[in-house]
């Protein structure tokens, strides 16, 4: 019995990173350039890799969102989900991981960081600054947006259904094995928090059992009066693909933009 155990464990640790990053069920990505309203650009990381994101210019005066997608997912379902903001005029960077999307390179915590930093970089080399730079994460991608807003000067940070770290979601789904000891990617969102110092919105799924509620309650707690918190009575993980969640970021930004 204790040998299954340790064979169990060790599997978990050496299958972590395919079992965390599921970069091989992301749709496949837009043609190149076939998005109306958007161009196809590359950003290269400071590891060497090219990547692509699809970018759409602001109409005047108005915030660029800079979208880090969830799990599973990439630029095809980050059109989805932005669609009625980029009729807003928002302006849009919807930022492809490595390994997602046909992207070089192998998904880490590391890795997501460095393909962020590079996608403001991008940003900020094409006019925008980070003044009129909003971080949107959804899920996977509350960590290198919560990361992003943690060590640059940006307007404002929203995290859909986010959670604290992910030996959190972990220690919950793994309740027999070690995981806190055991995870090389930690995505430690709620230990960040205090180095954001940018209005926060959080928005989640009460019935959320992917990334428990209290995820959100937690990482409000932490930020204190920068936050706001909203609920969506009854919705679970597929939040945001939700029709609700883009008029509460527009709201939130409007106020923002006061």
């Amino acid at each position: 019995m204790i040998g299954l155990y340790v064979l169990i464990v060790g599997s978990l640790y050496v299958l972590q990173r395919p079992m965390i990053f599921q970069a091989g069920m992301s749709p496949v990505p837009p043609v190149l350039n076939s998005v109306p309203g958007f161009q196809e650009v590359s950003h290269r990381t400071e590891d060497g890799l090219d990547l692509r994101a699809l970018y759409r210019p602001a109409a005047p005066g108005a915030l660029t969102l800079v979208y880090f997608h969830g799990n599973a997912d990439g630029l095809s379902g980050s059109l989805r989900v932005t669609e009625r903001l980029a009729a807003k005029g928002y302006g849009l960077l919807l930022v492809g991981y490595r390994g997602y999307d046909r992207n070089p390179g192998s998904p880490s915590e590391e890795g997501l960081y460095a393909d962020g930093r590079s996608a403001l970089r991008w940003l900020s080399e094409h006019g925008v600054p980070g003044s009129g730079t909003v971080l949107v994460g959804n899920s996977l991608g509350s960590g290198p947006a919560t990361e992003m807003a943690a060590t640059h000067p940006v307007a404002g940070l929203v995290l859909i259904s986010g959670y604290t770290s992910l030996p959190d979601v972990a220690a919950s789904t793994y309740p027999f094995v070690p995981v806190r000891l055991l995870m090389r990617d930690r995505f430690d969102n709620i230990g960040k928090f205090s180095q954001v110092m940018a209005p926060i919105l959080i928005l989640h799924g009460t019935a959320d059992r992917t990334i428990p509620y209290d995820h959100a309650v937690r990482l409000a707690g932490a930020a204190g009066n920068r936050t706001r918190l909203v609920p969506f009575e009854g919705i679970g993980h597929e939040l945001a693909g939700s029709p609700m969640v883009s008029p509460a970021i527009d709201r939130w930004l409007s106020f923002l933009a006061r």
